[in-house]
């Protein structure tokens, strides 16, 4: 087996020629569910394309729509939760999240989740993105929500496998973590990311 090229030869290869029109889009032939668990459900699906005829089966992940809330403060600061996360079995620390219901709109689940793992509430609520968690095996996106002045007014009602450690920080310090490392969970990261911009913009108008 010839060597792996290095990240600076690799960059230098020749590009893979593709069709003056560009890249094809595949064409779904069916699919069908393989499982179905209390979170996600998994279809097995055909695609063909659509110049080489080739047929290939492939694995999707169907979850819900998801909601993340970057939950803002009076005094700027952003609500946070620390909980242990059974896939990399260790704590991390996050923004507010989760499952949307069938047929909620993201700004009604934010508020939602919010107050559900917080008991936290807002006087607004707006949508600043939609991003697309694993495009490569999922079909579900995640929605982020701003909550503006968010305020303690409500209890608490943790689903029975969680437990929160709820945390409060300035909005600089959050994004100082992200970049460090103290925050590393993508969707959350992803979240900071369209939210940073409005807060420069916020804080060059004085917040």
């Amino acid at each position: 087996m010839p060597p792996r090229p290095s990240c600076q030869e690799a960059f230098f290869l020749p590009k893979m020629k593709l069709p003056p029109e560009g890249p094809a889009e595949w064409n779904e032939l069916g699919r069908k569910l393989i499982t179905k668990t209390r979170i996600f459900e998994l279809d097995s699906v055909k695609f063909r394309h659509p110049v080489r005829e080739t047929e290939r089966d492939f694995v999707v992940l169907r979850p819900p729509e998801w909601v993340n809330v970057l939950a803002l403060t009076p005094d700027h600061q952003l609500v946070l939760v620390r909980q242990f996360r059974y896939g990399l079995k260790t704590f991390s620390l996050e923004i507010p999240g989760g499952m949307m219901d069938r047929g909620e709109s993201a700004l009604v689940a934010g508020q939602r989740e919010l107050l559900e793992e917080t008991g936290y509430q807002g006087g607004t609520a707006e949508i600043l993105g939609a991003i697309a968690p694993n495009p490569a095996i999922q079909d579900n996106h995640c929605h982020i929500v701003l909550v503006r002045d968010a305020v303690p007014s409500g209890s608490i009602a943790w689903d029975p496998d969680e437990e929160i450690e709820i945390a409060w920080l300035p909005v600089d310090e959050v994004l100082a973590l992200a970049r460090n490392g103290g925050i590393t969970h993508s969707l959350v990261l992803s979240a900071l990311f369209l939210f940073e911009p409005l807060w420069l913009k916020m804080k060059a108008d004085h917040v």
